[in-house]
Formats: structure tokens, C-alpha cells, sequence
């Protein structure tokens, strides 16, 4: 069966069952279907439809909240719904991009300019909301990733600060191998830490546009732009940045090897600080991926949540203005406060917050370009050819060519595929 074809019996199926899990509106009253199912992301949803349903009895929030597997597996269903709900939360990146093709999610670039978005979101959230200059999704937290290191293990190799550009880098890799410290560790029994090697160099080396395109599968991977990607990476290969065999460790397990002392850095999201010693991480801190191309806007990798209008909801007017509260200063200021969710807007105060926090919002509110990361952004096909890809090469650099020629296929196979 077709990809297409499989996407619509999907979606029947889920029609006919739609009514378990949602509360269709009524005349003059929201829609609102919350993957929020665990304890504390619940407890704060109703909060905050509560705080809405007080200040507008003409137009109250009818709030389902469904476990977030299950909200996964039947958002299919609501969007082809006949009416369907009026406000949903969902992923950035491809996640969302997949049913903003296909006609499912409604442009709402009216409330958004009507609401100052664009002078209060931090540019890479903005480009984020954006398709083909239309506002289509509403990002309202995130997590970053940057390079994770050891300063003490910088300084005991005579580094005197983090590197910027990617030749420093190279020489910092230099000086740690001197002193006789890993550079790098990963852990990539899962090949996810791998694909976000390939999104910093990817966006480093040709832009996050250009990146973004090949995740949508408008770029071919035989582009000469990606073999300097891969290029870079073998750079680093070559200057023996990296573990032996990461393969060998998942993620976690890789961490181990700052904690001892035999690695100093480790390219990873924000989460690492849950599986670090709480009485070292005064000896740990981070730093943006290193520039490769001044010329080129700055993309980073910060995974997005946040919100979209169903294309037939029965009541857009009232899904817009619900849409803007869940985007206000307000809403954003009680979830950082309460939750510890990332604002997506600048003007949220976060000057009580640890100095890492506000290290990593600066990272990310400064830059061009938010990407999701490999797996977010292109499609689930793709994204395991690739992952895959990612892993060969590291197996075999001098296999590139036929790597590269692979993915393309499958590239091509998707693209069929769909148009079938």
C-alpha cells in the first residue's frame, strides 16, 4: 500500500472512533485537544483553561486531554474530522510540516500579526512558525543542544577557552589529544547522537535553509554541499576527535567517560544534566557548535513544542484568540516559572533563573534558524536511511560515495512514493 493511500485508511479508521478521545465544539465555544497527560503538564493545561474559561464565558474551552502515545496515533483522525477539534498541541519541524501540506492545519498569520508576534518571538522561532510566508504553527517551549564540556579538563590540556570557529576547534581536539583526553564522547548505540553531528555540520557548512530543504526532501544528497558536509565530518575523524567504537555505548553510558575524566566534551541536548553527577556539574559548561561559514545565518537544534488550528475547525475566530493567550507573555511567564518550559519569547522574565538556563536561552533566542533535529525534520523513512547512513560512515569514511548514493535512493523511492 502507499504511503497516501495508507494515510487515508488511517485517517477513516480514526474518524469512525473520534468521538472517545474528543469534545467536539459547540456554537461559540473552543476545541481544545492537549497531549498534556502527565501529571504536572496536565495539572498546568487545566490551569491555564481554567484561567481562560473565567475571563470569556461567552466562549469556553472544551478540553480533552489524551495520553500522548495515544494523542500520536490519533492525531490523524481529528484533523480529518468533520469539524475538527479547533486548537491542538503538536511537534515544530516535519511533524508539523506533514499535515501543513496537506491542507490540515490552518494559516493564522492574521492573529499573529495582529498579536506583535514578530516583535516579541526570537528570529528562529519566527522562521520556525513559517511556511511559505504563512504563520501555520505557534512554538511555545523547547530544549537546546549545544557541546557539553569539562573546563577543568580544558584547562589541564592548556585551552584556554571554548572554541568558536571550526579550526579552533580542531586545534582543541589537538591539545586534548596531547594531554591524552578524548576529545569527544558519544554514545551512538541508538545512531541518534550521530544525526546530530550531521545537523550542526549540515547547517554550519551550507546554512540551515539549505538543511532544512534536504529534510524536506527538495535537495538531493549527491549535492555537492553535502559531501562538504561530510567532508568536515571526516576532518574531525581524521584529527581522532571522537571515542572508538561509539556504537559500542547509548547515550548515557557515553556520559560515564566525561564523569572519568577521559573525554572533555559531548555534543548533546540540554537532558544530559539528568544523567551528570549533580556534585561535578560546577565543572561543567557549554558552548554554541562552532561557526564554519560566518557568512550564513546560524541554525541550531532546539526540539519545539507549541500549538496549530486545525484547517476545519468549526470555530476559527475563537481558536485564534485561544491560540494568542497560549502565546502571551503571561502564559509563557507562569510556564517558565511553574514547569521550567524554555520561552519562546524574548520579553519573559528570566533573570531568576540559573545562569545555565539563561546561557541556553541566549544560544538559542539568538539565533537565525531553529531546526528540530535529523528526525523531527525529515521524514520517518528518510530519517532511518539516514541514521543508518550516519553510522556507515562513521564505519567507513572512504565508503562515501556509495552512502551517499543509497540515501539518495531512498530519497528518491519516498518522493515516488508520496506522488502515487
Amino acid at each position: 500500500m502507499s504511503r497516501n493511500k495508507w494515510f487515508i485508511a488511517v485517517l477513516l479508521m480514526g474518524v469512525a472512533l473520534l468521538s472517545v478521545v474528543s469534545v467536539l465544539a459547540q456554537d461559540g465555544t473552543v476545541a481544545y485537544n492537549s497531549y498534556a497527560s502527565d501529571p504536572l503538564p496536565r495539572a498546568f493545561d487545566e490551569k491555564i483553561v481554567a484561567m481562560w474559561n473565567e475571563q470569556h464565558p461567552d466562549m469556553q474551552v472544551q478540553h480533552s486531554i489524551i495520553n500522548h502515545e495515544d494523542f500520536k496515533q490519533a492525531i490523524r483522525a481529528y484533523l480529518l474530522a468533520e469539524p475538527a477539534p479547533d486548537v491542538l498541541t503538536w511537534f515544530a519541524g516535519n511533524r508539523a510540516r506533514f499535515f501543513i501540506d496537506r491542507g490540515l492545519i490552518m494559516d493564522f498569520s492574521d492573529a499573529w500579526q495582529a498579536e506583535g508576534f514578530d516583535d516579541v518571538y526570537a528570529p528562529g522561532f519566527n522562521a520556525l512558525a513559517t511556511v511559505n510566508e504563512g504563520k501555520y504553527f505557534l512554538p511555545t517551549s523547547y530544549y537546546w543542544w549545544a557541546v557539553y564540556y569539562r573546563p577543568s579538563l580544558f584547562e589541564k590540556a592548556g585551552i584556554e577557552k571554548a572554541p568558536e570557529t571550526f579550526d579552533e576547534l580542531l586545534g582543541v581536539c589537538e591539545s586534548l589529544n596531547a594531554a591524552g583526553i578524548t576529545p569527544f564522547t558519544i554514545g551512538a548505540r541508538f545512531r541518534w547522537p550521530a544525526a546530530a553531528w550531521f545537523d550542526y555540520l549540515n547547517m554550519r557548512t551550507n546554512g540551515p535553509e539549505f538543511h532544512i530543504n534536504l529534510m524536506l526532501l527538495q535537495e538531493s544528497y549527491l549535492d555537492d554541499r553535502v559531501k562538504a558536509t561530510f567532508a568536515n565530518w571526516r576532518k574531525l575523524l581524521d584529527a581522532g576527535c571522537f571515542v572508538e567504537d561509539p556504537a559500542a555505548l547509548d547515550w548515557q553510558e557515553a556520559v560515564d567517560d566525561m564523569v572519568q575524566e577521559r573525554a572533555a566534551m559531548y555534543l548533546m541536548g540540554a537532558f544530559i544534566t539528568d544523567s551528570y553527577p549533580d556534585e561535578l556539574e560546577e565543572d561543567l559548561d557549554f558552548f554554541r557548535f562552532p561557526i564554519i561559514d560566518p557568512a550564513i545565518p546560524v541554525g541550531e537544534d532546539a526540539p519545539t513544542d507549541g500549538y496549530f488550528i486545525a484547517a476545519q475547525a468549526r470555530n476559527p475566530e475563537g481558536a485564534k484568540a485561544f491560540l494568542a493567550f497560549l502565546g502571551s507573555k503571561d502564559v509563557q511567564q507562569m510556564a517558565f516559572e511553574e514547569l521550567g518550559r524554555l520561552p519562546t519569547r524574548t520579553d519573559v522574565d528570566i533573570s531568576q533563573a540559573e545562569p545555565a538556563t539563561q546561557q541556553g536561552i541566549q544560544l538559542i533566542q539568538s539565533a537565525d534558524y531553529v531546526a528540530q533535529f535529523y528526525d523531527r525534520d525529515t521524514t520517518p523513512a528518510m530519517a532511518e536511511a539516514g541514521m543508518d547512513g550516519f553510522m556507515r560512515f562513521w564505519d567507513n569514511p572512504d565508503d562515501i560515495d556509495t552512502i551517499l548514493q543509497d540515501l539518495e535512493n531512498e530519497r528518491l523511492r519516498i518522493l515516488e512514493e508520496e506522488a502515487q
